[in-house]
């Protein structure tokens, strides 16, 4: 999103390489990456000592480490409380159409589970109710998970406008990609930050205003955090409420994941994969 992969250096500059070139869809890069030959697959560098043993082989397991790591409302500072859905649909995934509108579809076969958790800090004074969200993916390999942050950068070179819903809209779209060890970025094997202005007809937004979309990954795991912007909150602000959650948010996949200084450095997991939900 020196990293060995960032999905092939994001296959060139993106040369056609998530999306063909034509913004095809993200099940459809994905299918690519499942069948991609070993010299063509990122080499990640892992910044967690990961137990084999400890990563879920199932949809189920997958999905109950994933809300083990998501946030909660207060996660993201005073005020902040659920917005409904609470919970999007785990068996559906968000993929950008070639109109550069967004939909959702059911789940790409190197996703073993997927979910996002939307929160609000509602309308006071002369601010504007804020609109955050917070999304823990598990792939089946951490090769895909690479995939997925290529997809995001590819996304924003395809259609730096993208129509979220009927109502919203987020424009002058750019990214901030860090590997291990550049910008600051300790703490994952890739970092990506995405900025741009958001616009939404819904009362109270107050216009156009910053929106966020920040993207870690860490092995086989991506976590993301945003914030769509609302009258009166800078771009500083919304900084702010998502810094703890998505520090959280690593933190908590580390100590679900990481080998214990006393297991054996063997791979002992099973290697099984079990489609199940």
């Amino acid at each position: 999103m020196a990293r060995a992969g960032y999905a092939v250096g994001v296959c060139v500059v993106l040369a056609g390489c998530t999306s063909n070139g034509s913004g095809e869809p993200r099940e459809s890069a994905s299918a690519k990456k499942n069948g991609a030959t070993a010299s063509a697959s990122p080499s990640p560098t892992e910044v967690v000592d990961i137990s084999p043993a400890r990563l879920p082989n199932t949809r189920a397991q997958a999905t109950v480490l994933i809300r083990d790591v998501l946030p909660g409302p207060a996660d993201f500072g005073p005020g902040a409380v659920r917005r409904p859905p609470y919970e999007r649909d785990p068996r559906r995934w968000p993929v950008l159409g070639e109109d550069c509108v967004w939909e959702q579809r059911g789940l790409p076969k190197d996703v073993l589970a997927t979910l996002t958790r939307s929160y609000e800090i509602p309308a006071s004074g002369d601010r504007g109710p804020l609109r955050l969200s917070a999304v823990v993916t598990a792939h089946r390999t951490p090769e895909q998970a690479d995939w997925e942050n290529a997809e995001v950068l590819e996304e924003m070179m395809r259609c730096p406008e993208q129509m979220l819903r009927s109502d919203e809209l987020i424009t002058d779209l750019r990214n901030v990609p860090a590997s291990f060890g550049e910008s600051g970025n300790e703490f994952a094997e890739d970092s990506l930050t995405e900025l741009g202005s958001y616009t939404s007809t819904a009362e109270g937004l107050g216009g156009v205003n910053p929106y966020i979309w920040e993207q870690t990954r860490i092995g086989q795991f991506t976590l993301a955090v945003s914030a769509k912007g609302a009258k009166g909150w800078s771009q500083a602000d919304l900084f702010d409420r998502l810094r703890d959650p998505h520090v959280g948010m690593r933190s908590r996949l580390r100590g679900a994941i990481e080998r214990d200084p006393s297991e054996p450095s063997g791979d002992t997991k099973d290697d099984t994969r079990d489609d199940r939900r």
